[in-house]
């Protein structure tokens, strides 16, 4: 059965997502005058059932959790969210992006992507992923997150493929193998030269 679609992750696959301690927790900690272990703590329980991810807590109530559990000031916590998603959106892998767009038209490319209210927004504006995936599902949106084979199941429905003629990129090896479980061709992403290596070797066997 030929190769009809390639669907990708985004964060640590089209995005570069740098270390969270590295990027924001440090600074944040030495500003607020905490402890590792006290931040740590009270990032924990900002959203300690990833109600986000399914779309059950919205930017906003993230927000004022964020304010409440770091106990910040209104300012503080614009400034902390906005820094929450310059790290969350990393950096544009504009290889791997290139390389999706010359996929088409031969093939679909979507993504599918574990999410939070405001991900659209900010990533679409950033790196206009709209161009080149569709459809973009959103794990906040369908209520449905990976490794949940459902969400592999629906984008096969709005692609209008079938999971053995889909390739699925993913950091994760837990995601890579729920897709393989619903039937996917599966690449875990290591690097972006053995992600389109790999890709390209499957699309030409």
């Amino acid at each position: 059965m030929p190769l009809r679609a390639v669907v990708f992750d985004i964060g640590g696959v089209l995005e570069r997502v740098d270390d969270f301690e590295a990027t924001l927790s440090a600074a944040w900690r030495q500003r607020l005058g905490m402890s590792p272990a006290e931040f740590t703590a009270a990032v924990a329980a900002i959203d300690p059932g990833n109600m986000s991810e399914t779309g059950q807590m919205n930017e906003a109530e993230f927000a004022a959790r964020c304010g409440a559990c770091l106990q910040l000031s209104p300012a503080q916590q614009d400034e902390f969210v906005a820094d929450v998603w310059d790290w969350y959106c990393g950096e544009l892998d504009e290889e791997l992006m290139a390389f999706a767009a010359s996929l088409r038209p031969r093939l679909r490319t979507a993504i599918v992507s574990n999410s939070a209210d405001g991900a659209r927004r900010e990533e679409i504006a950033r790196y206009a992923f709209d161009e080149v995936f569709d459809p973009i599902i959103y794990s906040h949106e369908v209520g449905l997150a990976k490794p949940d084979p459902a969400i592999f199941e629906l984008v096969c429905s709005r692609l209008g493929v079938t999971p053995a003629q889909t390739i699925f990129v993913d950091d994760v090896p837990g995601h890579c193998a729920a897709a393989r479980r619903v039937g996917m061709q599966a690449i875990q992403h290591r690097s972006t030269p053995q992600t389109i290596a790999a890709i390209t070797a499957m699309l030409a066997g």
